[in-house]
């Protein structure tokens, strides 16, 4: 089956094709692509997995044709990033 895995590394997103048997996992497909030792900072444990968007395990089986996405880890928190937003706002609107 045809697999797609992506990376959205920092500078570029990466790509890359599979033919996998069937019954292959998520993991099975992230490990065949390589991605893993060409980017040391990819961590199974910490980054999350999805198809075509949508979180998933690595055990979750995969179909031909599916996207498997490796995510990388947020950078900040979203609603401290959305707090210090709207004090800087509130800031700009007292002066």
């Amino acid at each position: 089956m045809h697999i797609e895995v992506v990376y959205g590394a920092p500078v570029t997103p990466v790509r890359c094709r599979l033919n996998l048997p069937m019954g292959s996992t998520v993991g099975d497909a992230v490990r065949a692509c390589g991605l893993l030792e060409q980017y040391p900072e990819i961590n199974l444990n910490r980054n999350r997995v999805g198809i075509f968007g949508r979180l998933v395990s690595q055990a979750a089986p995969l179909r031909d044709g599916d996207r498997v996405e490796i995510y990388r880890p947020l950078q900040a928190d979203p609603k401290e990033a959305r707090r210090r937003r709207a004090a800087s706002a509130r800031k700009r609107a007292m002066a």
